[in-house]
């Protein structure tokens, strides 16, 4: 998509696409900018993964969510960076004390880390349709990620294929996984898995119901499949690469968290609240509650402007 710079005659220049000389210098500028480009912490770069399997991750970082993530860049799609994620993925699962004390060590000790979903992030200026089509059918928590550089300035990015978290929308998909007897009966489940259902358990209509509408209203603000939805123990999260919103349904009302500084909202009621220094499940600082149908529209405007950031 061409890009223009107007000037202050009213112009348009066109700003010509640009390359990275180095694909370090791809990484580094990820790197230095991981929380706003991706919604996720660095734990650490180019991190070697030991004698057994060799190799050498770009990027370990822990997401908004606090699931552990991989991220492995590429300046072209003509190299083999899905099995090599797939391969990080593996030493991952198996080295989780080692992700665990990198990542206090980069992060701090009270950092919490939720194995249920291990991510793989990969970013290169374009994949093909098989790829896209190969990601889709291995099963596994990877996004991938386009880049375009302008000039020596402006950087645009795009997800073009997100793993998808809860079924949208109220549709049902049961995965079919044949294990052997033996593996079925030695497995034991790492983690909880959380569904919408967890959530809407024990709810009232009314509460049920007014999440429902709100929910209908957050799909909306894009086109389908773009955001993704994903339950977690303490809230039901909204993405489009990265958390925008994030909903927790109470007895009698729906406390929302919004992923925008507060100073940076449009409030004209005043119904946000910062959370910056006090303790909060949502991953974002700016809360906001929703007790009844005809505030709808005020809230559902504010998570709009949280969104429009991710776009």
């Amino acid at each position: 998509m061409p890009l223009y710079r107007i000037d202050p005659q009213q112009k348009t220049v066109q700003v010509k696409p640009a390359n990275f000389s180095r694909e370090r210098d791809l990484q580094k500028l990820f790197e230095a900018n991981l929380e706003s480009l991706l919604g996720v912490r660095l734990v650490a770069s180019e991190f070697t993964t030991g004698d057994r399997q060799r190799g050498r991750i770009d990027t370990l970082g822990l997401d908004q969510d606090g699931y552990p993530t991989i991220i492995e860049y590429k300046k072209s799609n003509k190299e083999n960076i899905i099995n090599q994620g797939l391969f990080y993925m593996d030493w991952l699962v198996d080295h989780k004390g080692d992700f665990a004390l990198s990542a206090q060590k980069a992060l701090g000790n009270e950092i919490k880390i939720d194995w249920s979903r291990p991510r793989l992030l990969l970013v290169a200026e374009s994949f093909s349709d098989y790829d896209q089509y190969a990601v889709n059918r291995i099963g596994a928590n990877i996004d991938l990620w386009t880049y375009r550089l302008y000039g020596d300035d402006l950087l645009s990015m795009h997800a073009i294929y997100e793993a998808p978290g809860q079924p949208a929308r109220g549709k049902t998909v049961t995965p079919v996984v044949t294990v052997p007897i033996e593996e079925a009966e030695a497995e034991k489940p790492e983690a909880p898995v959380y569904t919408l259902d967890d959530h809407l358990a024990r709810k009232s209509k009314e509460t049920q119901e007014l999440f429902q509408a709100l929910r209908e209203r957050i799909f909306a603000l894009g086109e389908p499949s773009e955001i993704v939805e994903k339950a977690n123990k303490m809230y039901v999260g909204y993405k489009h690469g990265k958390n925008f919103c994030e909903v927790r349904l109470q007895s009698k009302l729906l406390q929302i968290w919004l992923d925008i500084p507060p100073a940076e909202l449009e409030d004209p009621y005043h119904l946000v609240r910062d959370v910056s220094k006090i303790g909060h499940y949502g991953t974002g600082n700016s809360e906001v509650r929703l007790t009844n149908p005809s505030e709808l529209e005020r809230v559902v405007n504010l998570i709009e402007q949280s969104y429009r950031q991710t776009v």
